[in-house]
């Protein structure tokens, strides 16, 4: 349990802040910019589940998502370690199974794709849309820090480095935000537009489906 007595610390007024093992990062830091992507990601659902009608199917796997993106903010500022003193909170692989299990469930009824579609038509639609692109700006964040201090897979002793499993959740459930998007335009009645190569040069094709 977090116990939160104070908000403000003062800490961070000189552009530092501290992993979730207590070392000391800069704010620029790559690790720091992609769980803070992530924290970002997580307010834009609240924003969604907060203005928009989601069924009753979306909004549970919304919530768990939402609970599941705290896990893996801990787990991208948590430098992995050799022989941790207590388990660290980390994305697990039952998790990035489930988020591939409700791509497929969600994607079941949805019509095939010819082309790329243009972000929108239903304002939930619209909003699943900018969710995707944040998702993607996460994971590219979290491959930047990646780089940085390397990836952790078992095969070498720990180093300071990543867990892979955040970056293939960022991955997946950018997919399943793409799906829903196009899922929330079915609900609504609404038409996917595609996406056409040259648009306006090409003014005899159609853009919809």
């Amino acid at each position: 349990m977090v116990h939160l007595t104070r908000i403000y610390t003062r800490t961070g007024d000189a552009g530092q802040t501290r992993l979730s093992d207590n070392s000391v990062a800069r704010k620029t830091d790559p690790r720091v910019e992609a769980y803070g992507s992530v924290d970002e990601l997580n307010s834009a659902i609240g924003v969604l589940l907060a203005n928009h009608d989601v069924d009753d199917d979306a909004h549970g796997a919304l919530r768990i998502i939402q609970n599941e993106l705290f896990d893996l903010g801990a787990d991208l500022s948590n430098p992995v370690a050799p022989n941790p003193k207590w388990e660290p909170l980390r994305i697990i692989q039952p998790s990035i199974d489930r988020l591939e299990a409700w791509c497929d469930q969600f994607n079941e009824d949805l019509p095939n794709l010819d082309s790329f579609i243009l972000p929108g038509g239903s304002p939930a639609s619209a909003q699943f849309h900018l969710l995707r692109t944040m998702a993607r700006r996460a994971e590219r964040q979290a491959w930047a820090a990646a780089e940085q201090y390397g990836i952790e897979d078992g095969s070498t002793e720990a180093s300071g480095g990543l867990s892979p499993l955040p970056l293939k959740y960022l991955n997946r459930l950018s997919d399943l935000f793409f799906i829903l998007a196009r899922r929330a335009n079915l609900l609504a009645g609404v038409t996917d537009v595609l996406w056409l190569p040259g648009g306006e040069r090409n003014p005899g094709r159609q853009g919809t489906r």
